[in-house]
C-alpha cells in the first residue's frame, strides 16, 4: 500500500495558480482545491489560516515567480538578445496565468496594486534594455509591453511569438 506524499504549501499555491487560470478567482477556495489535489481541507488549513491568507500567499508566490528579471545588459548584442527573449518568453510565468491575474486585479485592490508595482518594474527593465540600444522614447517600451501582455487575450495566441518578433524587429530597424 502506497502512502500519499504530504502536500506542501507550494503544492497548494501551484494548484491555486492552475485553478485561477482555468476558473478564475472564485476557484480559490479550500474545498475545490482539496478536491483537485485529492486531499482534505484539513491539509489546506494546516498551511493557511484561512482563504484570504491563502489568496495573499498565492499573490506573493506568483509575484515572486514573475518578478525575476535578468541584469540589465551592458552591450548592444546582449540587449538585442534580452529584448527578444523577454518578448518571446514573457516574465517568468505563463501568459495565461498573467491574464487571469489581470482579470482578478479588476476586482481585488491587492492584486491590482501588486500588478501595478510589477508593471512598473518590468517597464523600467524594458526601458533600460531599449536605452542600451539607443531607443529612448518611453512610449516604445510601453507599446512593446502592452503588446506582450495583451497578446494572451487574443483567441489565436499561437501567433503571438511571430507577431511579437516582427514588432521587435520593426522597433530595432527604426533605431
Amino acid at each position: 500500500m502506497s502512502r500519499k506524499q504530504r502536500l506542501s504549501a507550494d503544492d497548494w499555491l501551484r494548484a491555486g495558480l492552475q485553478a485561477l487560470t482555468v476558473s478564475g478567482p472564485e476557484a480559490l477556495k479550500a474545498e475545490p482545491l482539496a478536491r483537485t489535489l485529492e486531499t482534505t481541507k484539513g491539509s489546506f488549513y494546516w498551511h493557511f489560516e484561512d482563504v484570504p491568507r491563502y489568496r495573499q500567499a498565492l499573490l506573493k508566490f506568483w509575484r515572486d515567480l514573475t518578478a525575476k528579471m535578468p541584469k540589465a545588459p551592458t552591450e548592444k548584442p546582449e540587449a538585442v538578445a534580452q529584448l527578444h527573449e523577454m518578448m518571446r518568453d514573457g516574465f517568468g510565468g505563463d501568459m495565461a496565468t498573467e491574464a487571469a491575474m489581470r482579470s482578478w486585479a479588476a476586482t481585488d485592490p491587492a492584486v491590482h496594486a501588486t500588478l501595478a508595482d510589477l508593471d512598473r518594474a518590468r517597464l523600467d527593465h524594458l526601458a533600460a534594455i531599449l536605452r542600451q540600444l539607443g531607443i529612448t522614447n518611453p512610449d516604445i517600451a510601453i507599446a512593446l509591453y502592452a503588446a506582450k501582455v495583451g497578446m494572451s487575450s487574443l483567441s489565436d495566441a499561437s501567433a503571438d511569438e511571430d507577431a511579437l518578433t516582427t514588432l521587435v524587429d520593426l522597433v530595432l530597424a527604426l533605431r
